[in-house]
C-alpha cells in the first residue's frame, strides 16, 4: 500500500476512533440535541452572533439547510434571532441562556477530551508539528479549490 493511502486511511480510522470515544459522553451530555444543532450552537456561540450565510459557511450546509435548523433552535428557546441597526434586512442569531448553556457543556467536553489525549501530543516536536499542520493547510486549501471548481453548494 502507497504511504498517501496508507495516510488517508489512518485519517478515517483516527476519526473514526475518536467519534465512537466521545459519541456516547457526548451524547448523554447533550441529551435531546442532535448533533447537527450542537455544531449550529457552537458556531454561533465562537463568533458571538452569526447570519445564515455564515453558518452555511462554517458548517458546510445549504442555506436551506441552516434556515431549518436555525428554526428548531428558534423553538427549542437555545437561539434568539435579531437584526443589526444598520442591515434592516439580514436576520442574525446569537445564544440565550439556555443555548449558552449547551455551549458551554460542550466545550467543557471538548477540553476533557483534549485532556485525555494531550499524552499524544506532549511527545510532539515543534518540527512534527508545524509539519503536520503545514499538510492539513496545504491539503484543505486544495479541497477548498475542488468545492469551488465543482461548485459544490455549501453555502
Amino acid at each position: 500500500m502507497n504511504k498517501e493511502k496508507q495516510l488517508l486511511m489512518n485519517f478515517n480510522d483516527v476519526y473514526n476512533k475518536i467519534v465512537m470515544l466521545n459519541k456516547p459522553k457526548m451524547e448523554e451530555s447533550l441529551k435531546g440535541h442532535k448533533p447537527s444543532e450542537v455544531h449550529c450552537i457552537e458556531s454561533i456561540g465562537k463568533n458571538g452572533s452569526a447570519n445564515v450565510t455564515q453558518l452555511a459557511e462554517s458548517l458546510y450546509m445549504t442555506r436551506g439547510a441552516i434556515s431549518k435548523l436555525t428554526k428548531k433552535l428558534l423553538e427549542k428557546g437555545l437561539i434568539e434571532s435579531y437584526q443589526k441597526l444598520d442591515n434592516k434586512k439580514e436576520i442574525y442569531f446569537r445564544l440565550t441562556e439556555s443555548g449558552k448553556e449547551i455551549f458551554t457543556i460542550h466545550e467543557e467536553l471538548h477540553n476533557e477530551f483534549r485532556e485525555r489525549d494531550k499524552v499524544v501530543f506532549e511527545q510532539l516536536t515543534e518540527t512534527q508539528f508545524d509539519s503536520m499542520l503545514g499538510f492539513l493547510e496545504t491539503y484543505s486549501r486544495h479541497l477548498d479549490e475542488e468545492i469551488k471548481k465543482q461548485d459544490v453548494p455549501h453555502h
